[in-house]
Parts: structure tokens; C-alpha cells; sequence
């Protein structure tokens, strides 16, 4: 046994036992190793930052897929950019409404080795009929497409390598474009109590394309540091403060079974407490 350090952040670490490493290799486009843990089942790390794993993937998830499509209360037409472990575009089609989700994956590779070793996270969605794959540069595809989307969900990883271009104002700009009338876009934004210029960043880019730039937050224990921001962008002011009753009917007729998503949780976490708000001003 050993342990996996994660040193994202100066002067702050995250160790996992490490009980077995499954897989480890470095790829075209990134270091990618997965191991098991006693606490958090089977983790993926890229570059040495972890990316997901089997013990809390879901609140993380569930909170950036559901949070805007039942937001939007009509979407149809869903992109995931990144999220090759298949856990946001699973989440995506457990809505019925939407007809169509495309997944953008810069690395095929992730894809085939959570297939093999992080089944249960993507479960076999890939293979769904509503589920289209696309392997491409996220931010390229975004620049070219003359797709439109409901719904835009970065499900990306830090700002930094290959990630860095999914948090540009030039990218926002991109998505923008590819939003119908009503459209919402969210973005993976990091643990604002260590990143705080990356929230802000996020804001202020944001705020060059949406009349409605905001974030919302969730706890996810291995993204160390406390809550983790969810970016929210829309033209639509509205979109953002349905009452709890209108989400909780909206939820009900779903169908969905989440294991931390509700209707109160969805309205709560665009609460945001003042150390987040102050990034924003």
C-alpha cells in the first residue's frame, strides 16, 4: 500500500491510501491513474489532481446535470463538454425531456478506461440511443459547431493544461453562441476558498456574454477545501430563482432517484455565503 498526494494548492495537500492502482499511464493528452481506496471505492486522477471517484461522484453529478435542466424546465438538447467518465451524461438522460445529449471528450482514451475500471459511474451510457460522442478539443468544437444547445455543461478539469482554454472569456463567448433562447450554461469553477482568482476570473468572463452570471455551490469531500462553485450563466434573470415549489413539481414529474439532489437543495445552493461574494464584487 501507498499513498496518492494531490497538490493542487501551495501549502495544502490531499492523501489517499492507495489499497491497489488498477491502471496507470500517461496518455496523448494527459497522466492518468486509477487506484482504489477503502473510503472513496475506485478514483480517477489526471495529472495528478483527482478527477472523480466512486464514493462522492454523485454529488457532484447530480448538482451540475440536474441543478440547470430542471432549472430550464424545457430542455431538450444537452452538450456535455469533458465528463469522459460518463457520470454528467448519465445524469443528462435520466431526463426524459431531453432528446438528444452530446458528450465532447478531448481524450478517447479516458472514455475506454472508465468503461473498463469506473463502470458504475457511467454505467453503459455511452451506448444509450439519446447519447452522442464526440471526440474533438472541447473549445474547438465550441468555436466551429453550428449546433444549439438548452443546456451547456462544462464538466472540465482546473484551469490549467489542456483545461485552461474552457475557462477563457473567448470560450464563454462560444457557448453563448450555441445557447437557444433560454439557455443555461454551468461550469465546473472550482473550490473558491483555495482558488479565489479562479472564481473571479469565471465571473468577470462570464459577465462579458450573460445578462446573468452567478455561481452555485455543493460539498464534495475529495475537491478539498469546502464547498465547490458551479458557475451559472443565462439571459434569463429568472432562471435562477425558481421557487422551491415549481422545482420540486418540476423534480416529481422527472422521476429521478438522486441520492443528494432536492428541490430545497437546488434553491439553497445559490445561497451564497459572503467570503464567495466578495470574489464577485
Amino acid at each position: 500500500m501507498s499513498w496518492f498526494t494531490e497538490q493542487l494548492h501551495a501549502n495544502y495537500q490531499l492523501r489517499l491510501l492507495v489499497t491497489q492502482t488498477l491502471f496507470q499511464e500517461k496518455t496523448a493528452h494527459q497522466d492518468l491513474v486509477i487506484f482504489e481506496n477503502p473510503v472513496m471505492g475506485r478514483i480517477l486522477a489526471l495529472d495528478g489532481v483527482i478527477q472523480t471517484t466512486e464514493g462522492d461522484e454523485f454529488i457532484y453529478h447530480e448538482m451540475l446535470a440536474h441543478v440547470p435542466i430542471l432549472a430550464h424546465g424545457q430542455a431538450k438538447r444537452v452538450l456535455v463538454v469533458g465528463g469522459g467518465d460518463g457520470g454528467m451524461l448519465r445524469r443528462v438522460l435520466q431526463h426524459r425531456g431531453v432528446e438528444q445529449a452530446t458528450l465532447v471528450e478531448i481524450d478517447p482514451g479516458v472514455i475506454d478506461l472508465c468503461r473498463k475500471y469506473l463502470p458504475s459511474i457511467g454505467e453503459n451510457v455511452f451506448d444509450a440511443p439519446r447519447a452522442r460522442v464526440v471526440i474533438a478539443d472541447g473549445a474547438k468544437y465550441m468555436a466551429e459547431t453550428e449546433d444549439k444547445y438548452d443546456v451547456v455543461i462544462v464538466d472540465s478539469t482546473d484551469p490549467i493544461g489542456p483545461g485552461e482554454v474552457l475557462f477563457s472569456a473567448a470560450f464563454y463567448g462560444d457557448c453563448k453562441r450555441c445557447l437557444n433562447e433560454g439557455g443555461i450554461l454551468v461550469t465546473q469553477s472550482g473550490v473558491p476558498f483555495l482558488q479565489k482568482t479562479e472564481l473571479t476570473n469565471s465571473y468577470q468572463r462570464l459577465k462579458q456574454h450573460f445578462a446573468d452570471a452567478s455561481f452555485y455551490l455543493a460539498p464534495v469531500p475529495t475537491y478539498a477545501g469546502g464547498f465547490m462553485a458551479f458557475g451559472w450563466a443565462s439571459d434569463d434573470p429568472e432562471a435562477r430563482r425558481q421557487p422551491v415549489a415549481v422545482i420540486a413539481d418540476r423534480f416529481a414529474k422527472s422521476g429521478l432517484s438522486t441520492r443528494y439532489y432536492n428541490a430545497d437543495v437546488h434553491v439553497a445552493a445559490f445561497a451564497l455565503p459572503n467570503y464567495v461574494r466578495i470574489l464577485m464584487a
